[in-house]
């Protein structure tokens, strides 16, 4: 008599692989997007919204363009995530910022909005002008960065909102941070910008007290 028939594993389903398999085949999947998101991302800080098509951005990922499709069938699915994924990276970064005394404090902050997440978000912005598909999702992540940010601000500054004027303080400071990343786009403005921010670390000193 030959050996008896061994049961199916109980994990099994039909057409299924063992869970085994597919724990490799699922991170690897997970690691193909995330390296998709970070290259549409990077392309954007570089490249702009006309020159980060989904061929341009497979390339710089090192998946091909099947790949890329299989993951965001269109480029507006995949710019749509890239938004969000921009979105978690610059609220991210900012949580992570230590505390420190007030001067490195802005300068810190002042540093995020000159970087390349920062110059990637507003190219998404950009984008978002003339692309309905992106238009709602972008409006809608950047009013939640925008109150995340103004309110991690506020405890990296030691601000007390509940003194007139701070909050308008604190959000003017976001907002020349703003136009300092946005000179960015153009040439390099470190020179220029290091003795602005030097100076508004002395004004936010002696207003937040």
């Amino acid at each position: 008599m030959g050996a008896p028939a061994r049961s199916p594993a109980p994990d099994l389903a039909p057409g299924l692989a063992p869970r085994s398999d597919r724990a490799p085949k699922q991170d690897r999947s997970r690691a193909t997007r995330q390296r998709l998101l970070e290259a549409a991302v990077s392309c954007l800080a570089e490249l702009g919204w006309a020159g980060s098509t989904v061929t341009v951005v497979a390339v710089r990922a090192g998946v091909s363009r099947g790949a890329a499709q299989h993951h965001f069938p269109t480029r507006e699915d995949l710019f749509t995530a890239a938004v969000e994924h921009v979105a978690e990276q610059r609220s991210a970064a900012l949580r992570a910022l230590p505390r420190q005394p007030r001067p490195a404090a802005v300068a810190a902050i002042v540093d995020l909005y000159t970087g390349p997440l920062f110059r990637a978000a507003l190219h998404l912005w950009v984008a978002a002008t003339d692309e309905p598909q992106l238009h709602a999702r972008v409006t809608e992540l950047e009013a939640r960065v925008g109150r995340e940010s103004h309110r991690i601000t506020v405890e990296l500054l030691a601000a007390d909102e509940s003194v007139p004027g701070v909050r308008e303080t604190v959000q003017g400071f976001l907002d020349m941070a703003r136009g300092l990343g946005l000179a960015t786009l153009l040439t390099d403005d470190t020179p220029r910008r290091t003795p602005v921010v030097t100076h508004w670390a002395r004004i936010l000193d002696r207003a937040l007290g």
